[in-house]
């Protein structure tokens, strides 16, 4: 099976755009990440699989977007990573949830510090909206995609967050 990949430019940053024969996005990955996945040589570039992504991610930006819907799947993670990714996509456009919510939401309350480091494995950034969680009392902390990107996201959506 072939890997195919683009490098998107966006205004919160550079994202790894990933796909596999069946044309499925599988990855959406922020180019600064020290865990992003690193191209390989056999890997194909090919923006035109990525168009539709590219369109929905344009959108987002203009403000024209609030969800996206183009066809992807999660090829990576742990099942308990898949809880943590599962409750992040329930988080709406605009709002925000804690460390501590999305622990309490998929039943591990005293797995705070291990919500973080799943939502930091997020393979999906922006899509799977990882931005739209912020530390106690609203405070920004870590991103893949780092503070500036976050920043970048929350205030596309008018979210309120202490530095």
């Amino acid at each position: 099976m072939s890997t195919y990949f683009y490098i998107a430019n966006t205004p919160a940053g550079k994202l790894l755009l990933t796909s596999d024969d069946n044309i499925a996005v599988t990855g959406m990955h922020w180019v600064v990440f020290k865990r992003a996945p690193v191209v390989r040589a056999e890997w194909l570039e090919d923006k035109t699989r990525f168009q539709e992504v590219l369109r929905q991610l344009d959108e987002y930006f203009a403000g024209k977007r609030q969800a996206f819907d183009f066809p992807h799947k999660t090829i990576v993670g742990t099942s308990f990573q898949h809880s943590v990714w599962n409750e992040l996509a329930k988080i709406p456009f605009g709002k925000t949830r804690t460390y501590q919510d999305i622990a309490v939401k998929i039943g591990k309350p005293k797995a705070v510090r291990a919500v973080g480091t799943a939502v930091g494995s997020n393979p999906f950034s922006i899509v799977v909206p990882c931005h739209r969680v912020l530390a106690a009392g609203g405070r920004i902390n870590g991103y893949a995609g780092g503070l500036e990107s976050k920043a970048v996201l929350l205030t596309l959506e008018n979210i309120s967050y202490r530095d």
